[in-house]
């Protein structure tokens, strides 16, 4: 099998404010990509100019030449370049010369991990269940606990609100603001 073209497709989410960043993200990957030994070919097409997925296609020689190309550090570079660019959402290893036309003899399909909201939509999903019970367990533990040290006042406020911002709280906020957390507006960019 090792002796097999191998032909990976990536689905990737463009996020539509960067779209044009991206393109140039794509072409510099092809570049790198062109320059790699076993190197076959490759591409990126969309369903509609609407779309924010895009689909990379490349191929090379044999499976030793993908894994050098997967271990090599312009890869890394490249793909690290893209952090807030795009997201990976669907990738298959496609063996065979059926992996560009027809239906494939074997497939591999690797899931991504869960998409992860921005980290300032994340910091403000932790603010609005933060600032509530830090101020109402000042306000509580302020009246309450008056006599004692700041340090054991602050131990017994953390303690009582961690469990609550942890298991319920954050939950609640979380799957309230889902929709907005995760959303991303399509696009209308061509690409080539």
């Amino acid at each position: 099998m090792s002796g097999e073209p191998i032909t990976i497709s990536i689905t990737r989410t463009v996020d539509p404010v960067r779209a044009k960043e991206v393109a140039a993200w794509a072409r510099a990957g092809q570049d790198l990509l062109s320059a790699s030994p076993g190197y076959l070919g490759s591409g990126w097409i969309r369903p509609d100019p609407e779309s924010p997925e895009w689909h990379m296609l490349f191929r090379f020689a044999d499976a030793e030449s993908l894994a050098a190309w997967e271990r090599s550090p312009e890869r890394a570079w490249w793909v690290a370049s893209a952090q807030g660019l795009v997201e990976d959402a669907h990738m298959e290893r496609r063996t065979g010369i059926e992996g560009w036309f027809d239906e494939p003899s074997s497939i591999e399909v690797i899931e991504s991990g869960p998409v992860v909201p921005p980290r300032w939509k994340q910091m403000v999903a932790i603010f609005l269940v933060f600032y509530p019970l830090s101020l109402g367990a000042n306000a509580l533990f302020g009246t309450l606990l008056a006599g004692w040290p700041l340090w054991l006042r602050v131990l017994v406020s953390v303690l009582a609100v961690t469990p609550i911002m942890t298991y319920l709280a954050l939950p609640l906020v979380t799957r309230a603001l889902r929709p907005w957390l995760h959303r991303t507006r399509p696009t209308v960019l061509r690409v080539g």
